[in-house]
């Protein structure tokens, strides 16, 4: 398996205010460096036109087989400027920067009539959410490295309501494409660019050895979660830092998932200074989350959830504090709660709090947190990180 570094270090220009800021924010370089490309060329050199009606399938095509084929030293950056790109599924390549410029939108052709569908992963042998294969990602990349998706905040749009519809009524024939996926790849750079309407997950590294995963001033809303670690996590995911992040209009704010069946592990997770408001669920742990697409799972394989630590949070308008729940044969430990404060209306009969199989610690948190969590003394686990 490769070596796999994933850095989403996302930056929007207009973000809600929160009580956590600092004087200066740390970013990305003298973590990955973001390579400069020499060689540049745009999308319009290759026939691509952004008035939202013509279909530029062939010229994205076209423009990365030059990157792929005519290779210069240092890679090629793609540039898309200010326009709507409509376009049909493309793959990108190792050594290359797709950039998009302030107000540039590649927006995804609507509709699976024309959509490949390629192979189901062997870990399923089956879709995800159909059985057969699955319809290719919007934006593609397989055994690629150095690579680079950035800009002025330009949008990456999945148009995704059309397969929303589909999948609701059951007409849906294969299972939904994600908006950007990664297979067996490293070294990629995620950074300035706004991810709307995914007809399933947005940003799916895959096959990889998927630690050291930096997530970086993000800001939006989701009916789902505003960050989430699992479910599907087989592998394992561990070193996963996600911080200055403002959510609105959430399901849950922060989301660490997992189910019996998955096995692997999730470890070494820190979420810090995260402001969210209009929230269903301010923070959820879980270990029966998902399904499976079929019976073909290992009811003895479970999960490891440890060491995770979520400090310096502030919610307005939070329906529920939280909730923890652990696997009776395999709790979470490590859990590290600090600085934590969710406020709003508590739902007819509900508690702040619930929780269940979980050790770990708890300092300044409001409303205090279930009982076991809720020692003043911090454990061992804690001791570093509260």
């Amino acid at each position: 398996m490769l070596p796999f570094s994933l850095f989403i270090f996302i930056y929007f220009a207009t973000l809600l205010p929160s009580p956590f800021a600092i004087a200066q924010l740390t970013t990305c370089s003298g973590i990955v460096p973001m390579n400069y490309r020499n060689d540049k060329i745009s999308i319009t050199d290759f026939g691509g036109i952004g008035d939202g009606r013509t279909l530029n399938t062939k010229a994205f095509r076209a423009a990365i087989y030059r990157i792929q084929h005519l290779k210069r030293r240092g890679g090629t950056l793609l540039y898309i400027p200010p326009g709507v790109y409509l376009t049909e599924s493309f793959n990108l390549t190792s050594h290359m920067t797709l950039y998009l410029a302030k107000d540039a939108v590649i927006k995804a052709v609507q509709g699976s009539s024309n959509w490949p569908v390629v192979a189901p992963l062997p870990s399923y042998g089956r879709g995800r959410e159909r059985p057969g294969g699955r319809y290719v990602s919007f934006i593609h990349g397989d055994g690629v490295h150095d690579v680079v998706i950035t800009g002025e905040n330009g949008t990456i749009d999945g148009q995704g309501d059309a397969w929303w519809n589909m999948w609701r009524t059951g007409t849906l024939k294969f299972t939904r494409p994600n908006l950007v996926e990664f297979i067996n790849s490293y070294d990629i750079i995620i950074s300035n660019v706004r991810f709307l309407n995914s007809p399933f997950w947005n940003i799916h590294p895959v096959y990889c050895s998927s630690y050291d995963i930096t997530i970086r001033r993000v800001s939006g809303s989701s009916p789902f979660a505003g960050v989430a670690v699992g479910s599907e996590t087989s592998g394992g995911v561990a070193n996963v830092l996600a911080e200055h992040l403002n959510f609105y209009d959430m399901g849950i704010g922060i989301n660490i998932k997992t189910n019996i069946g998955r096995g692997g592990f999730i470890k070494n997770i820190t979420v810090s200074n995260v402001y969210m408001e209009r929230s269903r669920k301010g923070l959820k742990i879980a270990g029966d989350t998902g399904d499976h697409p079929d019976d073909k799972f290992d009811p003895n394989a479970l999960p490891i959830v440890k060491d995770i630590t979520i400090k310096n949070v502030w919610g307005v308008n939070v329906q529920q504090a939280g909730s923890i729940y652990g696997l009776r044969n395999s709790p979470f430990t490590g859990i590290c709660l600090s600085n934590i404060h969710l406020r709003g209306a508590t739902r007819p009969r509900s508690v702040p709090w619930t929780c269940s199989y979980v050790s770990g610690a708890a300092l300044l948190v409001s409303p205090w947190p279930c009982s076991a969590l809720t020692s003043t003394q911090q454990d061992d686990s804690c001791s570093a990180n509260l």
